[in-house]
């Protein structure tokens, strides 16, 4: 049952993940749900990671850390010219086994972070509407934070296409997004008032650590040259803004950290793409604490791939509670839905 179990994770992964976006993942994660080697060598990750992601990554570290192997030149983050397909889950299976103990040691050592700088096309919004609904300046707590870089949302500067530029105009970060729907966000003309920003992971990702820098590049998908343009410039900003991180468990941190944060500001609980690997239980845990601080504070709760894959928004203001569907997101940002008025 649990070689069933991983199996449908691979077919789940190549259909609803990488079919339009990662053709080699999709076509790797396909061969691999019917191979019982490789899904017997996946199952060794970490209990709560996100598997194919994890599995898929630590074979792309070992490439770019410089592994001799004919696999290298189906990879077009290795290659200029990358060789077809159909001859590369071979190599891919040989290469498995034969650097097994160094994928078996990233499995059960490293962790899905990925710092998808892109999202931030869907956050400058939201913060902006929640700014607009409180009109105070904003206390930022990020949930599985990893290297902090969408933190610095107020940093970059966005095109929706509409031929104008919001956010920090002078950035040397541009992030393009696609925004779908009939509505399209407002208040996009200032950016609002950040007084403390804090980001919290289990396991802190210091991005100025060469070996950390890599591995999150390495979680990159191979096609995706832009994705590793805006990390680079993203961690640039990062080393010249630098933000408060720390290590531990987000939820059972929160309340103190909350607490801490000036009187006069709007406290923002944010998370993306992270509360999928938290259990059940602890997914309540995080609501109740957030509602606890709403009953003191003004806060924003700003989240998705917690209950689905919508992005929500749950406001706790004046001692009132309102809880709002976004819309749809692209998982690496190139879309969003706008449904908020």
């Amino acid at each position: 049952m649990e070689i069933t179990q991983q199996s449908n994770r691979f077919i789940n992964f190549a259909e609803h993940e990488c079919k339009g976006s990662s053709p080699l993942y999709e076509y790797l994660s396909l061969k691999i749900s019917e191979d019982k080697d490789l899904l017997e060598l996946s199952s060794h990750a970490k209990e709560g990671q996100p598997i194919p992601n994890l599995f898929l990554g630590a074979v792309h570290y070992l490439l770019q850390s410089g592994f001799k192997h004919p696999l290298k030149e189906y990879y077009p983050s290795l290659v200029k010219q990358p060789l077809n397909l159909e001859g590369i889950f071979p190599h891919f299976k040989n290469f498995c086994l034969a650097f097994k103990s160094e994928v078996l040691h990233l499995l059960q050592t490293k962790r899905v972070q990925t710092n998808e700088v892109r999202r931030s096309a869907y956050l400058y919004p939201s913060f902006c509407y929640m700014y607009d609904k409180v009109k105070k300046p904003l206390s930022l707590i990020e949930i599985g934070t990893s290297a902090g870089l969408q933190l610095l949302w107020d940093q970059y500067c966005y095109s929706y296409g509409d031929g104008h530029l919001y956010g920090k105009k002078t950035s040397k970060l541009q992030i393009y997004a696609e925004i779908r729907g009939e509505l399209f966000p407002s208040h996009l003309e200032n950016i609002p008032p950040v007084v403390s920003k804090v980001g919290l992971d289990l396991h802190v990702c210091d991005i100025t650590d060469p070996e950390n820098e890599l591995w999150l590049r390495s979680l990159i998908w191979p096609e995706h040259q832009d994705r590793v343009k805006l990390f680079e410039k993203a961690a640039q900003l990062f080393s010249e803004n630098p933000v408060n991180l720390i290590e531990g468990d987000g939820v059972s941190l929160l309340y103190d950290i909350a607490k801490q944060t000036p009187e006069d500001s709007a406290i923002c609980i944010f998370h993306t793409h992270v509360a999928n690997q938290m259990p059940e239980q602890l997914k309540h845990e995080l609501i109740n604490i957030v509602k606890k601080l709403g009953t003191q504070r003004d806060v924003f709760h700003l989240y998705n791939n917690m209950w689905d894959r919508k992005l929500h928004l749950d406001s706790y203001l004046n001692g009132g509670e309102e809880q709002l569907i976004i819309g749809e997101t692209d998982g690496h940002g190139r879309w969003f839905e706008w449904g908020l008025h």
